[in-house]
């Protein structure tokens, strides 16, 4: 299954693929050069094809816990002052994605949306102490009345040129369910009360909807 953000595209790649074939085996005539540029293109293809990959997962819902919105690698965990939503200290867990990890973004808990702003920005490297300020993101605020108020903000990487984010302001939302995309690369910051028991470790790998990032 693959991500509806995907479907263009793969369409064009697709595209592009068949009729760079056909014109290598109209205007190229040396057999080894044809395999390698072939092989070249069929390796974009399936690249392309991971990137976009949308696999199913299970979420145990519970209020009590924080799944991971994203799959990757913990980079981050530190008591920090966040400034945009809450104006107060946090604990800051950061996911950061490689290019091979699925790129959705799914939501960390249950609740209703009560903050969600975009921001245009710069594209420093994902990891940058900076990037979560300075580059192209976006921040949404989920309020349940178990957890209370969790904030999360996909951010923009070196590669990534277009966030989407689909949560709306009042939307009901379910945790593990689909809420957005980070195209090529990036990182999603999780901003959580500084009582909550971390469940994970520095470079950690975590799967989006299904690893436990935080219980109360």
């Amino acid at each position: 299954m693959f991500h509806k953000e995907g479907y263009k595209i793969i369409l064009a790649t697709f595209a592009f693929v068949i009729i760079s074939i056909l014109l290598i085996d109209k205007f190229i005539k040396i057999h080894w050069l044809q395999i390698t540029i072939m092989i070249v293109l069929m390796g974009f293809l399936i690249l392309i094809l991971q990137f976009f990959r949308n696999p199913k997962r299970k979420t145990s819902s519970n209020d009590n816990q924080v799944v991971s919105p994203v799959d990757g690698k913990v980079v981050v965990i530190e008591e920090v002052f966040e400034n945009e939503f809450f104006k107060d200290k946090r604990l800051q867990v950061s996911v950061f994605m490689s290019p091979i990890n699925v790129h959705v973004t799914r939501h960390p808990i249950s609740g209703t949306v009560i903050f969600s702003k975009y921001h245009p920005g710069r594209y420093l490297v994902a990891w940058h102490p900076k990037a979560s300020e300075e580059n192209e993101r976006t921040t949404v605020v989920v309020e349940n009345n178990t957890y209370g108020k969790i904030l999360y903000r996909q951010i923009a990487g070196a590669l990534a040129k277009r966030i989407v984010n689909y949560c709306k302001i009042d939307d009901v939302v379910t945790q593990g369910s689909d809420s957005g995309f980070i195209k090529f690369g990036s990182r999603v910051d999780l901003f959580l009360p500084l009582n909550t028991n971390i469940k994970v470790t520095l470079n950690q790998k975590v799967r989006g909807g299904e690893s436990v990032i935080a219980e109360l």
